[in-house]
């Protein structure tokens, strides 16, 4: 989905940490608590629409939406992850 050698370069924009592509399984599991109305991102609004993939953060705790094959890549788009 992501150019392994853009991947290399991504990095989170507020943090700078790196970043990995999330698993299927974390993309299903944010999905469905989209479809839930269970997930607001980081700028405080409910996220409606089904993600096609994410960008986890290397501490684990936000996730960028990838939308229509192009990451999101901005902090208020972010999506929390549980621990």
């Amino acid at each position: 989905m992501i150019d392994p050698e853009l991947l290399e370069i991504l990095c989170c924009p507020e943090t700078h940490q790196g970043l990995t592509l999330a698993s299927a399984q974390v993309v299903e599991v944010l999905n469905r608590s989209i479809e839930a109305g269970n997930v607001s991102n980081r700028g405080g609004r409910r996220v409606t629409d089904r993600i096609d993939g994410a960008l986890v953060r290397q501490d684990g705790k936000y996730a960028y939406p990838i939308r229509q094959k192009i990451p999101v890549m901005l902090m208020d788009e972010a999506l929390p992850l549980s621990s």
